[in-house]
C-alpha cells in the first residue's frame, strides 16, 4: 500500500465530469478518479474549510462513528475493475467496509484519516505528470484556490 494525499478536485471539460487527484506522499504518481457531482463539493467544502449550516453525509458518518468509539483508521482504494475503482473503509480494530472511493475520501478528510492505494492500481491507473508538466499542476492548484465548491454542484 501506497499513502496518498488529495491535491483537489476539479471539472473535466467538455464533459463537466468531476475528478479527484490524488498523489503519491513518496512518490511521484499521481491518481485521477472520476466522481459524482455531491462527492466533489463535499470533498472540496473540506479542502477549503466550508462548514455548511446543516452537516453533509460524510460529516454525519465522521459523527457517528465518534459516537459509536469507532475510529476511521484508514481508506484503502483496494481494486480497479472494468474502470471502476473500489475502496475499503477500515475501522476500528480492522473491520473493513466496501466504499466508493469519493466518499471514502470525502470521509478520510473530515476524519483525518490516511488514505492509501493498492501498488498494483497505481501501476494501472497511476500517471507521472513529466517535469514541463509540472506547471499544468501548479495551474490546477492555482485553481483549486480559486474554484467555490458550488462550482460542483449540479
Amino acid at each position: 500500500m501506497r499513502e496518498l494525499s488529495v491535491v483537489g478536485v476539479r471539472v473535466e471539460l467538455p464533459s463537466n465530469q468531476p475528478i479527484v487527484l490524488l498523489r503519491e506522499v513518496d512518490g511521484d504518481r499521481y491518481l485521477p478518479i472520476w466522481i459524482g457531482a455531491v462527492e466533489a463539493t463535499a470533498i472540496a467544502y473540506e479542502q477549503q474549510g466550508v462548514k455548511p449550516a446543516r452537516p453533509l453525509t460524510h460529516d454525519l458518518m465522521r459523527d457517528v462513528l465518534a459516537a459509536v468509539k469507532t475510529p476511521l483508521k484508514a481508506v484503502e482504494i483496494m481494486e480497479l475493475k472494468d474502470n471502476v475503482f473500489y475502496a475499503d473503509l477500515i475501522l476500528g480494530d480492522n473491520v473493513r467496509v466496501s466504499a466508493r472511493p469519493s466518499d471514502s475520501i470525502a470521509l478520510a478528510l473530515r476524519a483525518g484519516a490516511p488514505i492509501r492505494c493498492a501498488e498494483e492500481v497505481l501501476a494501472e491507473a497511476g500517471i507521472v505528470i513529466p517535469d514541463e508538466q509540472e506547471d499544468e499542476v501548479e495551474k490546477f492548484r492555482e485553481f483549486l484556490d480559486q474554484v467555490n465548491p458550488d462550482d460542483f454542484a449540479s
